[in-house]
């Protein structure tokens, strides 16, 4: 056992000492190995560092999958909460339906004047929609959601005005204002009505989610980088005796930490993968019971599945993560490891 141990050690020094061996000033090779020589060692040695990583998390399977497992589990959780509130967005219509501009017209105004009028504001800048709902539509609607139809029946006339309802490009105070302004001035228009407290209180919810998953992303990443870090501590421990012989025999810091960063890379992406997966899976089980309830208001609102673009962030961000926990932990390990 402990033969193997050592010649699997002096199999990774062997390059290293090598290396050293033509860097003395003894060598009669002055000029040294050209580009592509070095290159193409510190190719292979990249390549036997991640080999090793593979290698030594490939013994370890179980291990090796929970701790991604416990890395991916963390991760999803601010994402979800991020692709929820993009929904909780999408959803609201979103904004715009909230900050529609509804124009009441004068009792004298006909079907025929609100429909040129409809058109004249669909040709204006800042306008995404506009619709007329006449004098009788408007009572219809009224008798169908306040149950008043005999009561109203007997009023002498419709005391409802036509109206035209703006749906505008933007959400921006400022321009929305502008705009019911410019629309207040139109021809036939007795009052035009803008409500924005829907919006502000849409906008103050999706602000209060987006700094609630901003703390938990905070939260969440230094506890990865804990158990990326302690993680990797454990591998360093099983590795001590290999490490203090490679630096004793000249290997530097560099050297020694290569594997452990490609080890905690390859964490990161083992998390990264099961992350997605996590996500994936959650907002389909969740979309089946989003639609049966959009279903009853009489909505097709589903639920979007995790873009590409998140996805990939996301295994980009969970490598990144593995290599600064595994980084963190190798460089304050390594100084108590120097050869005394």
């Amino acid at each position: 056992m402990s033969n193997n141990r050592t010649s699997k050690v002096s199999e990774r020094v062997a390059p290293k000492a090598a290396e050293q061996v033509k860097k003395k000033p003894g060598n009669h090779d002055d000029d040294g190995p050209d580009l592509r020589t070095l290159m193409r060692a510190w190719l292979e040695s990249h390549r036997a560092s991640l080999a090793d990583s593979l290698r030594r998390l490939g013994k370890q399977p179980i291990g090796s999958f929970f701790t991604c497992l416990v890395m991916a589990v963390a991760l999803s959780m601010p994402m979800g909460l991020s692709l929820l509130l993009k929904n909780v967005e999408v959803l609201g219509g979103s904004w715009q339906r909230a900050a529609q501009i509804s124009l009441y017209l004068k009792m004298d105004a006909s079907s025929r004047e609100g429909e040129a009028l409809r058109d004249e504001i669909m040709d204006m800048p800042g306008v995404a929609q506009a619709q007329y709902v006449s004098r009788e539509q408007a009572l219809e609607e009224f008798k169908k959601q306040s149950g008043l139809g005999e009561a109203i029946r007997e009023l002498p006339e419709n005391p409802l005005p036509g109206v035209v309802v703006v749906t505008p490009t933007e959400v921006d105070k400022p321009a929305l204002e502008a705009l019911r302004q410019r629309l207040s001035e139109l021809p036939k228009v007795e009052v035009a009505q803008l409500d924005l407290l829907w919006v502000e209180r849409l906008a103050a919810i999706l602000k209060l989610g987006d700094r609630f998953v901003f703390g938990m992303a905070v939260m969440l990443i230094s506890a990865l980088l804990l158990v990326i870090g302690n993680t990797i501590r454990l591998h360093i421990e099983n590795r001590r005796t290999e490490i203090e012989v490679i630096k004793l025999v000249g290997g530097t810091d560099s050297y020694v930490r290569r594997p452990f960063l490609y080890m905690g890379a390859l964490y990161g992406l083992g998390a990264g993968v099961l992350a997605w997966g996590i996500l994936a899976f959650g907002l389909n089980w969740l979309n089946d019971a989003v639609v049966g309830l959009s279903g009853l208001y009489g909505s097709d609102f589903a639920l979007a599945g995790v873009p590409g673009s998140d996805g990939l962030s996301l295994l980009i961000g969970a490598v990144l993560l593995g290599y600064i926990g595994a980084w963190i932990a190798v460089a304050r390990h390594l100084r108590e490891l120097a050869p005394r």
